[in-house]
């Protein structure tokens, strides 16, 4: 009962962080033009993986999708196939999950079976959360990076809320991974030892005797 409740507790993490996951890939707000030295603003701008935004003050934004993938810096491509492998791996953790619990019967699957399920949807899980944290914490540090170069020509950006959304994520999913690993028992030690034990209880219980001594044919002749 208590390993099942890990079991449950490890996955609803693992399904919160992939929930988190696919909301941070599509956020545009992964990072937000700088208002810092600015005494009035009447726009803000922002950006994500996927598309670039602009919004004024009267609360109208417009967005538009980048219309070129070769010219992307290499750092954004990146990101995009570590969050499209990351989103992958974690659905596949979470049909995992859901079928290596011990409360869902698969045909004649063993417990030790759903057992290495259930550990196979924890590494998933947590190569997922990997894949999401150096995405995010590559595409922060570029931004950091940019935002101190005093020979940096362009708009400086900040840190958006779509990072802090892969962070969180992240850190789900590899908790909610690790968990799954820690519940995984294998019964195969326990069955070899119940094994032993019927064999040695079922052998047929031997008596020995002591010889018979030379006093005892001495006796039966006189």
């Amino acid at each position: 009962m208590a390993s099942m409740v890990v079991q449950l507790m490890g996955m609803f993490l693992g399904i919160v962080g992939w929930c988190l996951e696919s909301s941070c890939i599509n956020s545009a707000v992964w990072r937000r033009a700088s208002h810092g030295e600015a005494v009035m603003t009447s726009s803000s701008r922002y950006e994500g993986l996927w598309m670039s935004c602009a919004s004024n003050s009267l609360g109208a934004s417009q967005c538009q999708r980048f219309k070129t993938v070769l010219g992307l810096p290499g750092y954004i491509q990146a990101c995009r196939a570590l969050m499209i492998i990351a989103l992958i791996l974690g659905l596949l953790a979470v049909i995992l999950a859901v079928m290596g619990l011990k409360c869902t019967k698969l045909g004649s699957t063993s417990e030790e079976t759903k057992g290495k399920i259930s550990l196979t949807a924890g590494i998933m899980f947590i190569l997922s959360g990997v894949c999401v944290m150096v995405a995010v914490s590559w595409y922060a540090v570029r931004v950091v990076q940019e935002f101190y170069d005093p020979f940096y020509g362009g708009t400086k950006y900040e840190l958006g809320a779509g990072l802090y959304l892969g962070w969180a994520a992240a850190a789900l999913e590899i908790i909610g991974g690790a968990i799954l690993c820690t519940s995984f028992k294998s019964s195969r030690p326990a069955q070899t030892r119940s094994l032993n034990y019927n064999y040695i209880a079922s052998q047929p219980q031997k008596i020995y005797r002591s010889a018979p001594s030379e006093n005892n044919f001495s006796k039966a002749y006189v």
